[in-house]
């Protein structure tokens, strides 16, 4: 083996040997390696790479071993994408579109399933009925939330871009809300008549929306309707064993599942 290199890419130190950086010559690592391109250096002397250093120790790793090895949960593949696009390795970027297929299949045959729950609530606010004179009222107050779990994290992003929260205001995309790229937790309410605009950020109540249609939803009946509805056009159906077609809508637990 030739003597130990040190890189320093985007701020991350990798050590590895010259004879692995250069051992497919056409790609950019090759040329830089070689002599054949000018290489930078860091206030350390070492070899300095202006890329994302958390994501270069897969691209290390290729050319070490010639295996793309990519953990399970890996979530990244736009930015790593785009690194194995910039340093040119063909056989690394072959291994990466047949990665691509195949997680594309594994995302093909999926399962949702939805739990939702449902509670009254009394909210008390104050309404002003003139300029000096203000009355306190109360109001009970439908509460929802919903815990929707799939293991296809691309539907979670689909429901993301089409449901968002009501609050102080603007709306919001539900993806941000996202505890992995697995589950997702909705906690919303419905309007209450009578409870003024302000009194919904004060109490910190978010209301749920479907957009680009701009329809609020106030019950689970429409929640399920509009998210079966984005389900089924992802190639979703109801699962025949939970719960029975006929009584689906009284269902707490919704589970339904995509063969493709």
């Amino acid at each position: 083996m030739s003597e130990p290199i040190t890189l320093n890419v985007g701020g991350k130190l990798y050590t590895t040997s010259l004879s692995t950086l250069t051992s497919f010559p056409d790609s950019m690592l090759g040329a830089m390696f070689s002599g054949k391109m000018p290489t930078k250096k860091d206030s350390q002397g070492n070899c300095f790479i202006d890329r994302d250093g958390k994501i270069f120790r897969y691209i290390l790793n290729f050319l070490r071993t010639s295996h793309l090895d990519l953990p399970e949960d890996f979530q990244e593949m736009g930015l790593l994408r785009r690194e194995v696009d910039f340093y040119q390795i063909q056989p690394l970027i072959e291994a990466l579109q047949e990665k691509e297929v195949e997680l594309s299949k594994a995302e093909k045959n999926a399962m949702l399933n939805i739990t939702l729950d449902q509670k009254t609530q009394t909210v008390h606010f104050t309404v002003r009925e003139a300029p000096q004179i203000y009355s306190l009222s109360s109001s009970n107050m439908e509460v929802f939330s919903a815990h929707i779990f799939s293991t296809s994290c691309l539907f979670l992003k689909l429901l993301g871009s089409k449901l968002y929260y009501c609050f102080n205001g603007n709306l919001s995309s539900i993806s941000g809300y996202l505890q992995d790229p697995n589950h997702l937790t909705l906690d919303w309410v419905a309007s209450v008549e009578g409870l003024p605009e302000e009194e919904y950020t004060r109490q910190n109540l978010k209301r749920l929306w479907v957009v680009p249609d701009n329809k609020q939803i106030n019950s689970f009946q429409v929640f399920v309707e509009e998210v079966l509805k984005i389900a089924m056009g992802d190639g979703f159906c109801i699962d025949s064993s939970h719960p029975h077609t006929s009584d689906f809508m009284k269902n707490k637990i919704i589970r339904l599942i995509r063969y493709k």
